[in-house]
């Protein structure tokens, strides 16, 4: 049940700055023109499709957006990843 108290509310926290980062990171794709897609969250990530030309960009934005999306005392820290697909992202 301690554990439980203690977890809910950051759990709670962390679905609510991912809510946030999927919200700004749409919002950039729209305004930018970009042909990324967001295909999917899971967890604190999100999956995204993104043609080889706008990568780099799209890596670029997207970690930041997510960095951005909570003012926290410590730093949000994004790790990016790139695969063909969901197994060969976690295999």
């Amino acid at each position: 049940a301690e554990r439980t108290a203690i977890n809910a509310p950051l759990q709670g926290s962390a679905a609510d700055i991912i809510k946030i980062a999927m919200i700004d990171v749409d919002k950039w794709i729209q305004d930018s023109g970009s042909s990324a897609k967001i295909i999917m969250q899971v967890h604190d990530e999100l999956v995204l499709e993104v043609p080889e030309s706008e990568l780099e960009q799209t890596v670029t934005e997207v970690s930041r957006l997510m960095e951005s999306a909570a003012e926290l005392r410590i730093p949000l820290i994004v790790e990016s990843g790139v695969a063909k697909n969901w197994a060969e992202s976690h295999g």
